[in-house]
């Protein structure tokens, strides 16, 4: 195998073409949210996360449950809850079961916020993904995303 491989150099123009849509819809969510709702990305990702918890078996992540799910380190998650903690959009406490264990929940503002900002998010990425859907590099991978949405609605 060589640097000017073909099949590598394809793989790289693909990752290229991942990475520029990834960049192009975090940056037009992230503007509407900032702008519409004094809200990034990243805290409305972790807001959404926490808001799915349940009172049931297995129903409160652990942190390094829900660093996995908003795509940070457990170090970066902490802080990003502390501030939203400190906003007063979430809370923790201590596992009942386990006093070792910190759990979070999403405060009624945190949750009046989230329900707020859902739609500009939405508008958002819908908007990003039409954008990049009429680019000839992009629009597979628009496709590929809306195959996996039609994939995951129940039936």
């Amino acid at each position: 195998m060589t640097a000017t491989d073909p099949a590598m150099t394809a793989l790289a123009h693909s990752w290229s073409a991942l990475s520029l849509l990834h960049g192009r819809i975090e940056s037009r969510v992230e503007r509407a949210l900032q702008s519409h709702h004094r809200l990034s990305a990243r805290e409305y990702s972790l807001l959404d996360v926490l808001s799915r918890q349940h009172d049931g078996e297995g129903g409160h992540l652990q942190m390094r449950q829900v660093a996995d799910s908003v795509v940070l380190s457990q170090s970066a998650t902490t802080r990003l809850v502390t501030r939203l903690e400190d906003r007063g959009l979430l809370s923790r406490y201590l596992c009942p079961t386990d006093r070792r264990g910190i759990y979070t929940d999403v405060t009624d503002d945190g949750l009046r916020l989230l329900e707020e900002a859902r739609p500009t998010h939405n508008t958002a990425l819908r908007e990003a993904l039409d954008q990049a859907a009429a680019e000839p590099a992009l629009a597979p991978l628009v496709q590929a995303v809306q195959q996996l949405q039609d994939s995951t609605r129940p039936a």
